[in-house]
């Protein structure tokens, strides 16, 4: 292949790449493989003299696809030059003082305040053209909404969500397969919403990088040509700027090295750090290249590598049917901890390192966090595909999207499709099996342990394996075993609820074992006649909970079941003096340990309770009756009571 044909090939490489990382949140290549692949089109460039339009070396950022504001900025955002050799750094100072600070991964803000007042907020966009977030860069937790300046002022810096607040957010995600990749992708997208709420939600941090020239021409004297009072003068308006350390070409190398020794302990994303001149002025007189200023440069990471042996590919089910291969290999220590695994994405990567077990291969962790195949040195390419799928043993098919080959189970009721309903039976209203995640349950799902819901019941079949697991220990699997024991005794409700039925949910559930007196038998046996005469149950809901116990599979699980289960049937209160009234229930409670706990009470006695105001509601139970919150401004134009909790108790209805 000539050169030219090499030139337009990686150009479709790298930027298919790139459409795959920051537009498509999926990462087809290696951060080492793209950076080799770049500097490889750089150096053909040069050579040839030729550089497509499309060219990733050209080209500062990715179009804007959202639907916010756009606009552009008054100064082209260009990125930096960058470097991986600390060397490079001590030349490119020429002897001169410079500043050293993160380059933190996240979303590059501008924010522009008059009068004191934030009035813009506009993100880098493709360099030229940013989509404007004022709304929401207001609910950012860190950035003061007014400074003491009353001239223009315009700064820049990234938007982050710290690792801490990544996984709090990540853990509140019920569908794993919603779960956000990284804090950068999940920045991103909160920065960009639409509704700010949903951005106050997330904890958006703001790190001041560097200040837009200011039109005061006092305040520009002050700062005496130094890039370092201006970072002070901002943290003296209140901003947090990132952590820098002022350099000379003896201390570089020290102070890099320092920076390296934090990452393990930051609690926010980064990818290197960057350079600039401490002499804003003589930074500034250098001018630019078509891509690259010449006043600041960045450093990434030259990644610690280890050298191992692959011994597995552990192929890993997914509730879309995905089957993502991880890389398993000798432990070996890079940046400090030990690592013995690492995600190699997709099929097409398998194939472009030609894997085989056994193969000597070369690891290292990708910004010094994620860990990461850089090359396979024996590339025996011997490595099998699996025909069958790990977790149901159903066939396998490798589908290919936009040039990427990844692997699918082609069972529709592959259990590892059912990690929702494995998690639904678990939850709280339904088995409620304490202390077992939904991340827990993928776990068991991916190796075997859960096929249908009976297997619960039968973990111990797999102690040993599970004491071994990351994160688990004797301890652990106790307090497994002794929550799935309480378990046995849930209501007969609850157990109905459990199954996942369509169209039952935790009310349904509770009238259909009312009706059909918790007797399990006659729920199992139920005809649609007879679940359309459940007040609320309608010909749908009847159809699919019949069209449940039709399947052979589903009766044999359910009577499975029920022999390990033990259910507790509901204890009618004596008086049943709430017996036709419909209850809503909203708001903060005092007496009871939350809405469950008083919603059962008002059950037991007869009564029903309701999840929306409606005509048919007796009372809306809600301890603050003045308020306007939807529910109080819906029961006051139907006419509805509103009763605090204490009138409940005492009867005042």
């Amino acid at each position: 292949m000539d050169k030219l044909e090499r030139i337009k090939e990686l150009v479709k490489i790298l930027n298919d790449a790139s459409r795959a990382y920051y537009m498509e949140d999926q990462e087809i290549m290696s951060n080492l493989t793209y950076d080799a692949l770049y500097d490889e089109l750089l150096k053909l460039e040069e050579e040839t003299g030729t550089v497509l339009a499309n060219s990733p070396t050209q080209k500062v950022g990715y179009e804007v696809v959202s639907s916010l504001p756009k606009e552009a900025h008054p100064q082209p955002m260009l990125s930096l030059d960058k470097t991986k050799d600390p060397e490079a750094l001590r030349e490119w100072l020429n002897g001169r003082e410079g500043v050293l600070s993160w380059k933190m991964d996240g979303l590059t803000v501008v924010l522009t305040y008059e009068n004191g007042e934030l009035i813009k907020a506009v993100t880098r966009g493709n360099g030229e053209i940013g989509e404007v977030i004022t709304n929401n860069a207001k609910t950012f937790v860190n950035i003061p909404g007014r400074i003491p300046y009353r001239g223009k002022l315009s700064l820049r810096g990234e938007a982050i969500i710290t690792y801490s607040d990544f996984e709090r957010i990540n853990e509140s995600i019920v569908d794993i397969d919603a779960k956000y990749k990284n804090p950068r992708n999940l920045c991103s997208g909160s920065v960009r919403q639409l509704n700010n709420r949903i951005t106050a939600e997330r904890n958006v941090r703001f790190y001041a990088f560097s200040m837009v020239e200011p039109d005061d021409e006092e305040l520009v004297k002050s700062f005496e040509n130094s890039f370092v009072k201006r970072f002070e003068y901002l943290k003296s308006l209140g901003f947090e700027v990132v952590e820098y350390k002022t350099v000379t070409p003896d201390t570089i190398i020290d102070a890099i090295k320092w920076f390296s020794e934090q990452i393990s302990h930051n609690d926010f994303p980064s990818d290197g750090l960057v350079l600039s001149y401490e002499d804003v002025e003589y930074g500034r007189s250098l001018g630019r290249t078509a891509k690259f200023p010449r006043n600041a440069i960045a450093f990434k990471w030259k990644d610690e590598q280890a050298e191992t042996v692959l011994r597995e590919i552990e192929w890993s089910p997914s509730r879309t049917g995905l089957i993502n291969p991880v890389a398993v290999f000798d432990p070996v220590e890079l940046e400090g901890t030990t690592v013995s695994r690492a995600s190699v994405h997709n099929i097409s990567i398998v194939k472009e390192l030609a894997l085989g077990i056994g193969d000597r291969i070369t690891v290292y962790k990708a910004n010094m966090i994620i860990p990461q195949i850089a090359e396979n040195l024996t590339r025996s390419a011997v490595l099998e595909i699996p025909e069958a799928c790990p977790s149901c043993g159903g066939r396998t098919c490798i589908k290919n999207e936009n040039g990427t080959e990844t692997l699918f189970c082609e069972n529709p009721e592959c259990p590892a499709k059912n990690i929702k309903g494995f998690a639904l039976f678990a939850s709280r209203n339904a088995m409620n099996i304490d202390g077992l995640s939904e991340a827990t349950i993928e776990k068991f799902v991916d190796k075997g342990f859960i096929k249908n819901y009976t297997d619960f019941y039968k973990l111990d079949r797999y102690r040993d394996e599970i004491v071994n697991m990351e994160g688990f220990g004797e301890k652990s699997y106790t307090n497994l075993q002794n929550s799935l024991e309480a378990s046995k005794k849930v209501p007969v409700a609850a157990f109905i609820y459990a199954l996942g039925i369509t169209g039952v949910g935790t009310a349904n559930a509770k009238l259909i074992a009312k009706h059909f007196d918790e007797d399990t038998e006659k729920i199992k046996n139920a005809t649609a006649e007879e679940l359309s005469e459940v007040e609320g149950i309608g010909d749908v809901i009847a159809g699919d909970f019949v069209k449940y116990f039709e399947n052979p599979k589903m009766r044999e699980q359910y009577d499975e079941l029920l022999s390990f289960l033990a259910l507790s049937k509901s204890e009618k209160s004596g008086v049943q003096d709430l017996e036709g009234k419909t209850f809503v229930i909203t708001g903060s409670l005092n007496t009871y340990a939350n809405r469950d706990e008083l919603k059962l009470e008002i059950e037991s006695r007869g009564g029903k309770v309701s999840g929306s105001v409606s005509k048919n509601t007796s009372y809306l139970i809600n301890n603050d009756i003045a308020s306007n919150s939807g529910k109080n401004k819906k029961a006051k134009e139907l006419g509805v009571p509103i009763i605090s909790e204490e009138d409940y108790r005492m009867n005042n209805i």
